[in-house]
């Protein structure tokens, strides 16, 4: 039986009056299909699990539990799975994860607990990893990354930012929004606080105690909406056939003898890994074009991969000057790694004569972040258009 929170009923299941927590469950090793069930649904659920978006070998879900001990396991491809990363005991149904949950949560649980190490954050576009990698490079040892904190890093990226007049750092609060927000604002909320995701929180109580995680909004699954929307009234919206290259969307290499046109980040696959850190964190861009002398598209570096770095402690065994781009994408595919991609999932393309509505439907798939605009037959890079582009062009 394959259920979703949505239709499950599962809270059904507990104790009437139980204060239930929205907790997160992850599964980081790939696969085609990802299910999760546990003592919670009696073994007898199987609860669908999706992959992150920008980083399609990890699998998620965020579901209500009552507080106490409970056991759960992964369905992957049809092969019962469990992470060894985390705490397993062998039981009734072979060996299985464990996780406890205290009575009474003294705030909402955070999709990433901020006393985590090694683990990363949701603000995708000031990610401090790849920060603190660059500044440290080699010189950051094993145990330091070993023990570094979500919130060590929170604290570190927060010396990064503006701060106000008195010259005391800002501080930085949750960003969340409720059930009933429209999604524009919702969408705003995403793009002026640089954030891949914002939990919808609902509070039943009228003084917001016991604030339940309802869903995680990101710009994909919004703009999913957008498209199932307008799906069969695109032609009501001439704006929507009109191609990409005829309307202000996206980054666009400068055409020769441009003053005003921006620069455009690409790199050859000799550059060295150090070069791509170092040019996401100073251009702040996600993703990097790798192409060849021609700029004809090979790959694409993104700051997913710096930060898949941090699986099997692949950051102690390279130094960043001495590893080309070519080098770390081969680490990437190595096919005995979970973190190995299909070459079709990373590069997606379009063309600049593609027609507004199709580039929207293709970044509403999950996993894809952007899209790559190249010449038909060449593959000649000639831009960028991502999420943000386009939330940015309809929002005017």
């Amino acid at each position: 039986m394959f259920v979703s929170g949505a239709e499950s009923g599962h809270e059904n299941s507990a104790i009437p009056g139980t204060v239930l927590i929205p907790t997160r469950f992850v599964w980081p090793y790939g696969g085609r299909r990802v299910l999760l069930s546990g003592s919670f649904t009696r073994w007898s659920e199987h609860i669908p699990m999706s992959p992150i978006e920008g980083c399609p070998t990890v699998f998620q879900v965020i579901w209500s539990l009552a507080p106490g001990y409970h056991q759960y396991k992964f369905f992957v491809d049809g092969e019962w799975r469990h992470d060894e990363h985390q705490p397993f005991v062998s039981g009734n149904y072979g060996v299985v994860n464990t996780i406890f949950l205290p009575r009474e949560p003294d705030v909402v649980p955070a999709v990433f607990s901020p006393d985590t190490p090694g683990g990363s954050n949701m603000d995708l576009d000031n990610d401090p990893f790849p920060r603190g990698l660059g500044n440290h490079g080699s010189n950051l040892t094993e145990e330091e990354l070993e023990t570094h904190t979500i919130s060590a890093w929170k604290e570190g990226k927060l010396h990064l930012r503006q701060i106000d007049g008195s010259g005391r750092l800002c501080p930085r609060h949750l960003v969340h929004a409720g059930p009933y927000d429209s999604l524009k604002d919702v969408t705003l909320k995403i793009l002026q606080n640089k954030v891949a995701t914002v939990p919808i929180i609902h509070s039943a109580s009228q003084d917001g105690s016991f604030p339940q995680l309802l869903h995680l909004a990101s710009l994909s699954g919004i703009l999913k909406c957008i498209c199932r929307h307008f799906r069969h009234s695109s032609s009501s919206l001439p704006i929507l056939q009109q191609p990409i290259c005829s309307i202000p969307v996206g980054t666009w290499v400068p055409k020769i003898g441009e003053s005003n046109g921006q620069p455009f980040a690409m790199l050859r696959p000799n550059a060295s890994l150090g070069a791509a850190l170092s040019l996401l964190v100073q251009a702040e861009v996600s993703s990097i074009p790798i192409v060849d002398d021609n700029d004809s598209l090979l790959d694409i570096y993104s700051r997913s991969d710096i930060t898949a770095l941090a699986k099997d402690r692949a950051y102690a065994q390279i130094h960043l000057d001495n590893m080309s781009i070519h080098q770390a994408l081969q680490l990437g595919q190595d096919a005995n790694s979970p973190y190995g991609f299909i070459s079709g999932q990373r590069c997606q393309m379009c063309l600049r004569s593609d027609p507004l509505h199709k580039v929207m439907e293709r970044l509403a798939n999950p996993g894809v972040r952007r899209l790559v605009i190249v010449e038909a037959g060449s593959k000649r890079v000639e831009g960028v258009i991502s999420l943000s582009d386009v939330f940015r062009f309809l929002l005017g």
